[in-house]
């Protein structure tokens, strides 16, 4: 079965190489366990990887036999603009690292359909060169998660496509989105994403989500890795759980492996240790 890079070495080491191709997997996490860290890390290093850059060998390697890199990365964004997202990605990895990764990433900024149903000022998410009356116009045509399906479509076969965020859509929820429709959107993009053969990653914040919510969404992907804060004495630790990943999860029972504890490095999001529970 070929699989494309996390983009995370040892995690991808430990699942034979990555996720199966067609594969859609949430990454849910507590605040600042680590989740963005991992997006991120899949993001660029993916990205380092299609443009030969010689980092991706530093910090990476090869990739396993049975693994096959992403045609492209494509990062999607409701709210935050490449710019944003740098900067952002910069405050937990090397410069180095972010500004050759992001050189290999397409952006797609949806924020002029997110905010546009909002009272927040035009003129704060919208182009300064853009007619406020043809943005109304051509917003009232095409509703938010119409444009990300069309955004889908065309640039998820055969790529890796990072989703930022599903909590957002869950906070237009009773404006501009119903909840149902964001439940159907993660169960079309599994069944969409097998016929694509590619990997799409979808970030979501637990703490937006009630339990129903969460099962539903867990129901709908092929895989949920959570991101949790792990308490003991005085410290703090990030741990990364695989709840559940068809054609993967067998393979982590199989080395007892339940729990793995992170770190984040130069190189972005990490495995520092891997716990084997029997």
């Amino acid at each position: 079965m070929e699989r494309i890079p996390f983009g995370v070495r040892q995690f991808d080491t430990t699942i034979e190489g990555g996720a199966p191709r067609g594969s859609v997997v949430l990454l849910s996490g507590e605040a600042g366990a680590g989740s963005r860290e991992f997006m991120y890390t899949s993001a660029l290093m993916n990205a380092l990887a299609t443009t030969g850059d010689e980092l991706f060998d530093l910090y990476y390697g090869d990739p396993a036999a049975d693994a096959a890199l992403p045609g492209a990365v494509h990062y999607v964004s409701f709210t935050a603009d490449e710019s944003e997202l740098g900067a952002e990605m910069a405050l937990a990895m090397d410069d180095e690292v972010v500004d050759a990764g992001l050189s290999g990433v397409t952006f797609h900024e949806l924020s002029d359909h997110y905010f546009h149903v909002s009272p927040v000022p035009r003129n704060w998410y919208a182009d300064e060169a853009m007619d406020i009356r043809d943005l109304r116009e051509r917003q009232e045509r095409e509703d938010l998660l119409t444009v990300l399906g069309e955004t889908m479509s065309a640039v998820a076969p055969g790529n890796l496509v990072v989703v930022d965020s599903l909590s957002d859509l869950v906070g237009a929820v009773g404006d501009a989105v119903d909840w149902s429709d964001v439940a159907y959107l993660v169960q079309g993009l599994q069944k969409a994403a097998h016929q694509w053969n590619g990997l799409v990653l979808l970030h979501l914040n637990h703490d937006t989500v009630t339990d129903t919510q969460f099962g539903q969404l867990t129901d709908a992907v092929n895989g949920t890795i959570r991101f949790e804060w792990e308490s003991g004495g005085s410290t703090r630790a990030r741990t990364m759980v695989v709840s559940q990943f068809r054609g993967v999860l067998s393979r982590i029972e199989d080395e007892n492996i339940v729990r793995f504890e992170t770190e984040i490095g130069d190189a972005g999001f990490d495995i520092s240790d891997v716990r084997k529970i029997r």
